[in-house]
């Protein structure tokens, strides 16, 4: 059987693209099959990305994309991936637009879906004020008034780390309860802590102004970190039995392989060093070992 393809990327974001430029250099027959919805889409601004810095997501990734399809070897299909099968020479990925592709490869380059809690203004203001990574995003809001959505289990490691960017913050348990050892360390060092539910987050196009808790008190902030819950993508590789890790990234090896034979993971999905440089280093580096191990396969 005469197979479509070498490598089907699924998943035409930072990793998915630098996995294809790397294959494309390599002379490999690639599809990236690409919903467009990356987990940035609403972020208007990029930071920590050396020749990027500042820019905004969808530029760069359109600068990618165009450099990336320059490479004769690479097709791009719009489209979702909702089946996978494994045949004698790899495997068959079916789009829900119609239509199928085999290929002896494939890797995901699928990121995760963020799970936002039920605030009014929360998810509208996602990856603008909202924020999740302070390497992405805490420079720029450098010793302003900053809030953490936090619970007894991020509270401690969260506020360590949020304040060296800033030390004028309050918590926001929105109910939750902390410890008594965490109630200690925060009046010590006289942090406000706010156990009120979050009522809503008044905002102008996702830039926040105010938070309005459950009690009808306000309190303005620039800027709310918080981690919040998350689900891969795309659920296709665990239906063909991969491995998560503890906290629910693919679990992969320094190459990118996955413990199912074929089957590569870059990107968001399977860490939770979220970055555009970092899920970029990861496409790369995994479209060159799956290319190592094509050549090996075929040496035999």
């Amino acid at each position: 059987m005469k197979l479509d393809y070498e490598v089907i990327i699924i998943g035409g974001s930072y990793a998915g693209l630098s996995a294809a430029m790397t294959l494309g250099r390599s002379l490999r027959k690639t599809l990236i099959i690409n919903s467009g919805k990356p987990c940035n889409r609403q972020t208007p601004h990029s930071h920590n990305f050396i020749t990027q810095d500042g820019e905004a997501p969808a530029m760069i990734a359109a600068k990618a994309m165009t450099q990336v399809m320059k490479y004769p070897d690479i097709t791009y299909q719009t489209g979702l991936a909702t089946g996978i099968e494994t045949i004698s020479e790899g495997f068959r990925i079916t789009i829900k637009e119609g239509g199928d592709f085999t290929t002896r490869k494939v890797i995901f380059a699928t990121g995760i879906a963020d799970t936002m809690p039920a605030i009014p203004g929360f998810a509208e203001c996602w990856g603008i004020s909202v924020l999740h990574c302070p390497y992405c995003h805490g420079y720029e809001v450098r010793n302003n008034n900053l809030g953490l959505l936090v619970d007894a289990g991020t509270a401690t490691d969260f506020y360590k780390l949020i304040r060296h960017w800033s030390p004028i913050i309050t918590l926001f348990t929105n109910g939750a309860k902390l410890t008594e050892e965490q109630y200690s360390l925060f009046a010590k060092r006289k942090v406000t802590v706010r156990h009120e539910h979050i009522k809503q987050i008044e905002h102008d196009n996702g830039y926040m102004s105010d938070i309005h808790l459950s009690d009808g008190t306000t309190v303005t902030l620039d800027a709310l970190f918080a981690r919040v819950p998350f689900k891969q993508h795309c659920e296709l590789p665990q239906a063909l039995g991969c491995t998560l890790t503890e906290m629910g990234y693919l679990q992969v090896d320094e190459m990118g392989h996955t413990n199912i034979p074929g089957i590569y993971a870059a990107g968001d999905n399977t860490t939770p060093m979220r970055s555009v440089a970092t899920a970029t280093a990861a496409g790369n580096k995994t479209g060159a070992m799956l290319n190592k191990d094509l050549i090996d396969e075929d040496f035999l």
